[in-house]
C-alpha cells in the first residue's frame, strides 16, 4: 500500500461531519515534503516535518531500541520464529465466527476497533477508508463512533498520510486513540510516540511489503480484467492464489504463476517497499494478516495491550493453533537467483507455458504452508532489500539495513561487507 508522496491532498469525503456527532472525519492536510525514499506515512505534512529524519524507516531505523521500548524486551534467540516475525506472546489462527460485510477477510481488525470505541476505552480510531470516487485509493480519517469503522473495511492500495492527522486529533481534544497501520507508519508512530501528547496509543498493525501507487494498481487490474471496473476485491492469498470477485457476484482463481507479472513496468513496486525490513509489523501490539493463517487470518500478539486486544473480541472468533508445512529453501532460493538477475538488467527464467499450470497445481500441496509460508516471505523481503539496496542505494545498506536482517540473508550466501558494517 505504499509509494511516493501522493499528488493530491487529502480532502473531506463527501457528506463528512466535522462536528461531534459525526461518526468519521477526515479533515484536509497539507502537501507532502519531497523525499527520494518516501512512502508518505504523514508526518512530513504535519507542523514539523523535520522530524522526519528521526523518525522514518528508511534512514535510520533502530528496531532493536524501539523493540525493546515497546515490548519490554529484544527478541529472544531462543525463540525461533522471533527471527522472523519479531516479539510475540503467542500466534493464533482466527476468524470472525460471523464475517462483516465488506472485510478484506473477516473483518478481525475493524472489528477490534468497533469494539474499542464501544467500550469507551479510546476516543477514536486513527484508520483508512475510500477515497470518494475510487474504491482502491486510501484515505485517511478518525473514527469515533462504532458504526463509522464500516467504512474502513476492505483492502486499499497506494500512498495515504495516515499519521497526519495525529495534529488534528490531538487538538481536538482526543486523549487516547487506535491506530490501525502498516509497518511504516507505525515505525514513525513509535519513534514519535513519547512526544505526540496522547494518554494512550494502541496499535492493530497490518502486514505489508509491496504496495504502489493507487494508478499503477489500476493498471495492474486492467491487466487482469477486460472490465477492471467491475472488480470489487483483490486478495493475494496463502494457497499461492490471487481471488478477485466482480460486482456480478462472480469469483476467479487466478494462479501467482500465471499473473502478468512481466507486463508491469520495472518500477511498479518503489524502492521503498522493495526494501522494506518490517513485513510483520514488529512495532504493532497486535499484528493481524494472513500470511500465517492457512485460509483464515493470523493474529500474532506481541504484549500485553495486545493481549487485551484480543480479548475484545475472544469470544466472537474461531481459534485454533498456526500450522506450519513443506519446505521454503529451495523457494527462497529461487527467489534470491531471479531477484539478482532482475536487479542487474537480466531477464527473468521464465518457466515454460505449459509447465505453470502443473507447479500451480502443486505449490498449495507441496509449498511452504502456514507459518513456513510466512518464513518464506519475510526471508524473500530480506533478500530483496540487500540485493535492491546495494544496486541501487549502496550508501543506504549501512543504516538501513538492521542485525536481524542481515542474520535472515546469511544463509543465502549474502554476507556483510566491509563498508557496510556499522
Amino acid at each position: 500500500m505504499h509509494e511516493g508522496p501522493m499528488d493530491t491532498r487529502t480532502g473531506d469525503r463527501p457528506g463528512d461531519r466535522t462536528d461531534d456527532t459525526a461518526a468519521t472525519w477526515s479533515p484536509p492536510v497539507g502537501p507532502a515534503a519531497a523525499r527520494r525514499l518516501c512512502t508518505d506515512c504523514g508526518i512530513s505534512r504535519s507542523e514539523d516535518p523535520k522530524r522526519c529524519g528521526r523518525a522514518c524507516q528508511f534512514i535510520d531505523p533502530d528496531y532493536a531500541s524501539l523493540e525493546r521500548r515497546v515490548h519490554g524486551r529484544a527478541r529472544d534467540p531462543d525463540r525461533a520464529d522471533e527471527r522472523f516475525f519479531g516479539p510475540y506472546r503467542r500466534m493464533l489462527r482466527a476468524a470472525l465466527a460471523s464475517p462483516r460485510p465488506g472485510a478484506q477477510w473477516t473483518g478481525i481488525a475493524t472489528r477490534i476497533g468497533e469494539r474499542l470505541l464501544e467500550a469507551g476505552e479510546v476516543d477514536a480510531v486513527l484508520t483508512m477508508t475510500a477515497a470518494a470516487g475510487d474504491r482502491w485509493r486510501p484515505q485517511p480519517m478518525l473514527v469515533t463512533r462504532p458504526d463509522g469503522m464500516a467504512q474502513a473495511r476492505g483492502m486499499r492500495m497506494g500512498h495515504a498520510p495516515l499519521l497526519a492527522l495525529l495534529q488534528p486529533a490531538r487538538e481536538r481534544g482526543y486523549r487516547r486513540i487506535a491506530v490501525i497501520g502498516i509497518p511504516c507508519q507505525v515505525y514513525a508512530l513509535r519513534a514519535l510516540q513519547d512526544e505526540l501528547g496522547f494518554d494512550r496509543i494502541d496499535v492493530i498493525g497490518t502486514p505489508c511489503s509491496d504496495n504502489t501507487t493507487t494508478e499503477n494498481f489500476h493498471r495492474f487490474l486492467a491487466l487482469l480484467s477486460d472490465k477492471p471496473e467491475t472488480i470489487t476485491y483483490l486478495e493475494f492469498r496463502a494457497d499461492y492464489h490471487v481471488e478477485l470477485r466482480f460486482a456480478d457476484g462472480r469469483r476467479r482463481e487466478i494462479p501467482f504463476l500465471q499473473l502478468p507479472l512481466s507486463r508491469l513496468p520495472p518500477d511498479f513496486f518503489p524502492l521503498t517497499c522493495r526494501t522494506c525490513v518490517d513485513y510483520t509489523n514488529a512495532l504493532a501490539d497486535l499484528t493481524v494478516g494472513y500470511m500465517g493463517g492457512e485460509g483464515e487470518q493470523w493474529l500474532v500478539v506481541r504484549n500485553d495491550r495486545g493481549e487485551q486486544l484480543v480479548r475484545l473480541v475472544e469470544n466472537e472468533l474461531r481459534i485454533a493453533a498456526p500450522g506450519s508445512a513443506g519446505k521454503r529453501r529451495a523457494h527462497v532460493r529461487g527467489f534470491l537467483a531471479n531477484t539478482e538477475r532482475a536487479a542487474g538488467g537480466l531477464p527473468l527464467r521464465r518457466m515454460p507455458d505449459w509447465l505453470r499450470p502443473v507447479v500451480g497445481w502443486l505449490m498449495p500441496r507441496i509449498g511452504p504452508r502456514g507459518l513456513e509460508f510466512a518464513r518464506a516471505r519475510v526471508e524473500m523481503k530480506a533478500v530483496e532489500t540487500v540485493i535492491h539496496l546495494r544496486r541501487e542505494a549502496p550508501r543506504r545498506v549501512k543504516s538501513m539495513v538492521p542485525e536481524h536482517v542481515w542474520r535472515l540473508v546469511e544463509p543465502y550466501g549474502l554476507i556483510r561487507r566491509d563498508d557496510e558494517q556499522r
